[in-house]
């Protein structure tokens, strides 16, 4: 089975905590993982599978590399990165209300 870089933008919501849960629960073939923020510096060590991860700066830079993007950091931080994520290769599952009607976007249920 293929392992996936995986990024989880909005780690220190709800959302981002329970997305990072179920990655570990489900067993998702996760290669590297990276929890971003806006604000990393605010954040817990998160733990997964056992090892303590630190998150990382949110930039338009930062997507080198993931293959999936978990986005729940709010529909304007979304707007803003989440098309930077897509240009650098990235799925991008977005949470928010951000790109629900927008009909370029496959709306996943």
């Amino acid at each position: 089975m293929k392992n996936y870089n995986v990024a989880i933008v909005g780690i220190r919501g709800a959302v981002g905590q329970e997305m990072l849960k179920i990655l570990e629960e489900r067993n998702f073939p996760v290669n590297d993982l990276r929890l971003m923020s806006q604000h990393p510096e605010e954040c817990p060590v998160y733990k997964f599978r056992g090892k303590k991860i630190k998150a990382t700066k949110l930039d338009h830079d930062a997507f080198k590399g993931i293959q999936i993007g978990l986005f729940s950091p709010g529909a304007a931080i979304s707007k803003i990165f989440a098309p930077s994520a897509a240009k650098a290769g990235c799925i991008v599952i977005d949470n928010t209300s951000q790109f629900r009607m927008d009909t370029d976007v496959p709306l996943v249920v």
